[in-house]
Order: structure tokens, then C-alpha cells, then sequence
């Protein structure tokens, strides 16, 4: 174990916020840059400052593109880079539009959901959720 860290990893407290319907991302005490995806140092500056604080779920998508399957296996679906207000980008699905309806540009809402039976943040088109 290291001295940095000291219970639950950065993944499993990111789930578990998800689990309890909470969009949950880093940040550094010192610098003020907002971090994702989970970590126990801030990238760049080797700061073991991060503090756990609630993303506004405001994004834009930055890329996108169709993942497509038989309607059998659930049919086509989206998938998407988004920029989060607060400074990262982040993998995920939007969702309340057609898969090839999403944008560059799109401006998108986070919301708690579930993928393969586990909490997720997805995203839906502003005006869509």
C-alpha cells in the first residue's frame, strides 16, 4: 500500500458515489484543476491534494460515434467524448436522442444510469432529459 493512500481506491470511491446517484469528480487543493478519471496524485504535478467534489454534469460533446450492433443485442448506441465544464473530458453514452443524431458541440446534461447492471454517468442532449 502506498503512503498516498489509504483505504477504498479512487475507482471504487468514484463508483460508489455513483451508486449513492452522485457525479462525483477530483480536484486539487493547490492548483484547482479539476481531474478525471479517478487517481490518487494530480497528473502533471505529482500533488496528492485531490479532493473528491460534485461535477455540475454540464459537458459539450468533443467527438462521437455510432457503435453499432443487432437490434437483438440492443441495438446501435452512442458513444462520446465530453468536455465537462469543470476542465476534463470523459468517455460516455448520450442517451434520449438517435446514436447518430449527437454532435460535435452538442451540449449535453449528465445524469446517474445504469450500464451492464452498474450505476453510470450517461448523458442526455440539454432539453432531452
Amino acid at each position: 500500500m502506498s503512503a498516498y493512500f489509504d483505504g477504498p481506491g479512487p475507482e471504487a470511491q468514484f463508483k460508489a458515489f455513483l451508486a449513492t446517484g452522485k457525479f462525483m469528480i477530483q480536484r486539487s487543493a493547490s492548483s484547482g484543476e479539476h481531474v478525471f478519471y479517478p487517481r490518487t496524485i494530480a497528473p502533471g504535478t505529482g500533488t496528492a491534494d485531490l479532493e473528491w467534489v460534485e461535477a455540475s454534469g454540464d459537458g459539450t460533446v468533443y467527438a462521437t460515434t455510432v457503435n453499432r450492433q443487432r437490434p437483438e443485442k440492443g441495438g446501435d448506441y452512442n458513444i462520446a467524448l465530453i468536455d465537462l465544464t469543470e476542465g476534463p473530458r470523459m468517455m460516455a453514452r448520450v442517451e434520449g436522442v438517435a446514436p447518430d443524431a449527437v454532435t460535435v458541440g452538442m451540449r449535453v446534461k449528465a445524469r446517474i444510469g445504469e450500464l451492464a447492471g452498474e450505476p453510470a454517468v450517461i448523458f442526455d442532449a440539454e432539453g432531452t432529459a
